[in-house]
């Protein structure tokens, strides 16, 4: 079996235009990935599969037009043999199991950082090498150790140093609750913290694409930051990022 040659083409499938948009910006900065795509429904993602090479899809599991499972099962069900990294706000085992027996090769929780979305890829594709550069008949040591590049935990996609994931997840709940914007000083009073620490979490948000930052005037004094959840589409329960 011959190494794959060239960089590995990447097809986004995100319905939020602002994800999509930074997930495809990351893939792009990552050496080795190339973007070929970016679908926003599975009816899309289904059709640029049909029209163009793809080795790997960054796959949302909720799609405007259906589950992204749904659109995992008719791939496999043609044949499809593209390899799959599920990018997604699903954090229930149920899901990760149905994933996982679809065929999804690495689960990616949202939000994330860049260093932890660059190392999935990167596990991706040492996994990709081992897999093309090993013989026709493997061994079983050859066969775990191609398998475990998939299972190698990392620490450098870890939250920026003071921030908890529990905590992240709260600040992003209050987000989601109507209107959907805070400034740092509501934020502290609803996670019962500082100013500084509010800041800090809705700044993370920012960063990943998930919260936008504007000013806020009309009262005495300087104008504040405020800050507006994103994934907010009609008929739909906003959710982070899915």
């Amino acid at each position: 079996m011959t190494a794959p040659t060239g960089n590995v083409r990447v097809l986004v499938v995100e319905d939020e235009p602002l994800v999509a948009e930074a997930h495809a910006a990351y893939t792009g900065r990552v050496a080795g990935f190339e973007v070929v795509g970016v679908a926003h429904s599975a009816t899309e993602a289904a059709r640029m599969l049909g029209e163009r090479e793809v080795d790997l899809v960054l796959l949302d599991m909720y799609l405007p037009d259906g589950h992204g499972l749904g659109l995992l099962r008719n791939l496999r069900a043609g044949g499809a043999l593209v390899d799959v990294i599920a990018v997604t706000s699903a954090r229930d085992a149920e899901m990760v199991r149905r994933a996982v027996a679809h065929g999804v090769v690495l689960y990616l929780i949202k939000p994330f950082t860049f260093p932890m979305f660059r190392a999935k890829l990167e596990q991706y594709a040492d996994y990709r090498r081992q897999l093309g550069a090993a013989p026709d008949e493997v061994v079983q040591d050859e066969v775990d150790r191609m398998l475990g590049s998939l299972r190698v935990a990392t620490s450098d996609g870890a939250l920026p140093k003071g921030l908890t994931a529990e905590r992240l997840h709260e600040a992003m709940d209050s987000l989601r609750t109507p209107p959907g914007v805070l400034s740092a000083r509501e934020l502290a009073e609803r996670l019962d913290s500082s100013r500084v620490t509010a800041r800090r979490y809705l700044e993370h948000l920012a960063d990943v694409g998930l919260v936008a930052r504007a000013l806020r005037y009309g009262g005495s004094g300087r104008p504040e930051v405020e800050y507006r959840w994103q994934q907010t589409a009609p008929g739909r329960t906003p959710s982070s990022g899915e």
